[in-house]
């Protein structure tokens, strides 16, 4: 009996089942939700038919969205929003002035190359000739911080052949040999008349090789009263003294030589200085 009574409601249960499926349904209805207080909604144009669509068309449709867009409030949604901070804001004039500053400090300073002058044209000279080493030291000390790298410079001098101590010729011969006779009477000897010659009558008192010689020879006659000289056969010429520099700033050698009061100025190659 039990059994028979779950068959017909098994069978009722599938008699239903199956006109529940064979019953229409109703299209699902979508839920929108419900706008915020202040924006515009968007409405969905129904697409038109396919080859009536005209090139204004798209303008169109996209006419209500942006007007929809720049009418948004502050409140917005967040679309909106992002769509009215797209556009650029214009900055204050001192804002702007700023920025430009800030912009031109940040690019890297332009290095411009180091003005290069001339070197000064150094030349060299030797001024003189001095008699003497203190001479030569006191031009030195003349031209002061002009000179660069200024020296001192002995120049050898030459000896003549030979050296005569002389008596210059008298008037006559009879005075020339009165003169001689007061040498011998003085304790002189070695001495001789000259006869002939452009020294006629003149009284030769020695003939020497060195100049030392013949200077002691002088000396002792010029004590004893007689008035001898000497005579030198051939070129003589004395040792001199000379300033080897350079020139600094903007002296020339022409400048050092008017200070060093020199009587001349040879050119020097500048390498001897070194």
């Amino acid at each position: 009996m039990l059994t028979r009574l779950l068959i017909v409601l098994l069978a009722i249960l599938n008699v239903g089942v199956a006109l529940w499926w064979m019953a229409p349904r109703a299209e699902p209805v979508a839920v929108v939700p419900p706008a915020e207080p202040g924006v515009a909604s968007l409405e969905v144009l129904p697409s038109p038919a396919p080859g009536n669509v005209s090139p204004a068309a798209p303008a169109a449709a996209e006419t209500p969205v942006a007007a929809a867009v720049d009418a948004a409030p502050l409140n917005a949604a967040p679309a909106a929003v992002a769509a009215t901070e797209a556009k650029p804001t214009a900055l204050p004039p001192a804002a702007t002035a700023a920025l430009e500053t800030k912009t031109d400090q940040a690019k890297p300073a332009e290095i411009k190359p180091a003005e290069t002058r001339p070197p000064a044209v150094v030349q060299c000279a030797s001024l003189g000739p001095y008699a003497t080493q203190a001479q030569a030291q006191a031009a030195m000390t003349a031209l002061g911080a002009d000179a660069a790298r200024p020296r001192l410079r002995e120049v050898p001098g030459k000896a003549a052949s030979s050296y005569r101590v002389l008596i210059a010729p008298a008037a006559s011969r009879e005075e020339a040999q009165a003169t001689a006779k007061r040498i011998v009477e003085a304790g002189f000897s070695d001495y001789f008349v000259v006869s002939q010659g452009e020294e006629a009558n003149a009284v030769a008192l020695g003939q020497y090789r060195n100049r030392e010689g013949a200077e002691r020879r002088l000396a002792s006659l010029t004590a004893a009263g007689f008035p001898a000289k000497l005579a030198t056969s051939g070129t003589e010429i004395a040792p001199s003294w000379w300033v080897d520099t350079a020139t600094a700033g903007a002296a020339t050698p022409a400048s050092l030589k008017q200070r060093a009061a020199a009587a001349q100025q040879q050119s020097l190659d500048c390498a001897r200085l070194r």
